[in-house]
């Protein structure tokens, strides 16, 4: 049949009614059955019909895996029907295997391929409390996070958020923090205050507001919070005896830090994260945001190609630290106004990659220079190597980890020729690689890679990831 106007918006109407059914089922088996469907890493939960077609389109095109909304639907309503444990499913991935073994049996295909969750008895992982100890830009894009995650599978509940002098004032404007981003937009639910309890209620969930004074003094058991999980985003405390100051309160187990530590593991999750002892060790830190990015980049080329030497430049949105206008500032250049101009700065990404790779030790130097933007950040990676390549084949090689692996979730391979760092917001992987820009000298010893970071949330899904391991409370997965 020839494409006409009319035939073809026809047929996308009756794809777009499919993605509707699909996507009520992807609500009932989070909200229901406590099970989180995937697409290729990219997350079903509060989309529209539109954006599951567009996954579906960066299914065929960027991974080269056949996908089409009618057997995404069938398998999506076919799981409705299984006794399946709280998981989380690459249905995507699925439904490629689904058409590429030609089975008639959607049913059957899912019991053989789903075996390791079907039946399986996952309640005994009981649901981790969390504190998030100070509610800056992390701190509310982790709250944001952890209340969307919940659900029957609920593996972190945000059960307190402990502030400096507080007050009804402090409470009313934290709410509207977390109600509104100026980067991140307006936040996707229903919050209310409940000045009476000193919380807010968000989606039904009750998070109460504590004053923190000397972390060691707070009783967190009075607000029926018990061996929680406490996550420090405040910067304040980074070395092993502070941090410790919050094992010495009732209701506290584990702390997990926003920033590189000492004398604390710093866990890159997905290149570390396997090492690290969680029963004998009770602090830990998630590194920086520019560590998350290029551990993973590093990771691939060290282990495949073998750095010899190299060079680190991240080109960085501005932060808080710096001034809006100029002003005293203890650093060189960060008092000048952030807004305006480029100011060449520090970065510990260098040193802080060899806590986590440690053949890289001595191998990196490293630099910044901060940007007049409010978020992404772009590293910029110029690499010696022991083993020849091409521009064709690091990118197959950064390709196949980006899609098939232990760090799927964490590098997002891109190809798009117009990418620019607003198209990066929101990104969940830690390292978006940009292949369009790789570029390699002629005897194949010298690179250099541009890979893209969400410097907040990208950095913020790593800090969750990282928080779901040491709570003990990680699905069972397929993808």
């Amino acid at each position: 049949m020839d494409i006409t106007y009319d035939n073809q918006l026809d047929k996308w109407i009756n794809e777009e009614k499919l993605a509707i059914n699909t996507l009520k089922s992807v609500g009932t088996l989070m909200y229901d059955k406590g099970i989180e469907l995937i697409l290729f890493r990219r997350h079903l939960l509060e989309i529209g019909a539109s954006e599951l077609m567009n996954f579906i389109s960066y299914a065929n095109n960027v991974v080269g895996r056949v996908n089409n909304i009618e057997t995404v639907n069938i398998l999506a309503e076919e799981m409705l029907k299984l006794k399946l444990a709280p998981s989380k499913i690459d249905i995507g991935l699925l439904t490629a295997e689904f058409i590429e073994s030609n089975s008639q049996n959607a049913n059957k295909f899912l019991c053989e391929k789903l075996n390791h969750i079907i039946n399986k008895d996952n309640k005994s992982k009981k649901a981790k409390d969390v504190i998030l100890y100070g509610f800056g830009r992390i701190g509310r894009l982790a709250a944001r996070e952890l209340i969307k995650q919940a659900g029957k599978g609920q593996q972190l509940r945000l059960k307190a958020i402990v502030v400096r002098n507080l007050s009804t004032e402090q409470i009313i404007k934290r709410a509207d923090l977390l109600r509104t981003d100026s980067v991140h937009g307006a936040f996707k639910g229903v919050i209310d205050v409940d000045i009476k309890n000193n919380s807010i209620i968000v989606n039904g969930q009750q998070i109460r507001f504590i004053n923190g004074g000397n972390p060691e003094d707070i009783d967190y058991t009075e607000y029926d919070i018990n061996d929680a999980l406490l996550i420090d985003n405040t910067g304040a405390f980074t070395d092993k005896a502070s941090l410790s100051r919050h094992l010495e309160s009732k209701g506290v187990s584990k702390v997990l830090l926003t920033a590189p530590g000492k004398e604390i593991p710093n866990i890159v999750y997905g290149i570390n994260s396997k090492e690290v002892d969680i029963e004998n060790i009770d602090i830990f830190s998630a590194a920086s945001c520019t560590t998350n990015c290029i551990a993973p980049i590093l990771h691939i080329v060290e282990n495949k190609y073998q750095v010899i030497k190299g060079h680190l430049e991240t080109v960085h949105s501005y932060t808080n630290d710096q001034n809006l206008l100029d002003n005293m500032h203890k650093k060189p250049r960060r008092g000048r106004s952030a807004a305006i101009n480029m100011v060449i700065t520090s970065t510990g990404a260098g040193v802080a990659v060899t806590k986590v790779i440690p053949s890289l030790d001595g191998k990196l130097s490293a630099n910044a220079v901060r940007v007049p933007t409010p978020n992404v950040s772009l590293a910029i990676l110029k690499l010696t190597l022991k083993k020849e390549t091409s521009v064709v084949d690091i990118n197959a090689t950064i390709r196949e980890a980006a899609l098939h692996g232990n760090l799927v979730n964490q590098i997002n391979y891109q190809v798009e020729p117009d990418l620019v760092s607003s198209d990066i917001i929101g990104n969940s992987c830690c390292s978006v690689y940009d292949s369009n820009a790789t570029i390699c000298t002629k005897d194949g010893k010298d690179v250099v890679l541009y890979v893209w970071y969400d410097n907040e949330f990208g950095y913020t899904k790593q800090v969750i990831r990282l928080a779901k391991q040491i709570a003990k409370v990680r699905r069972l997965t397929y993808y």
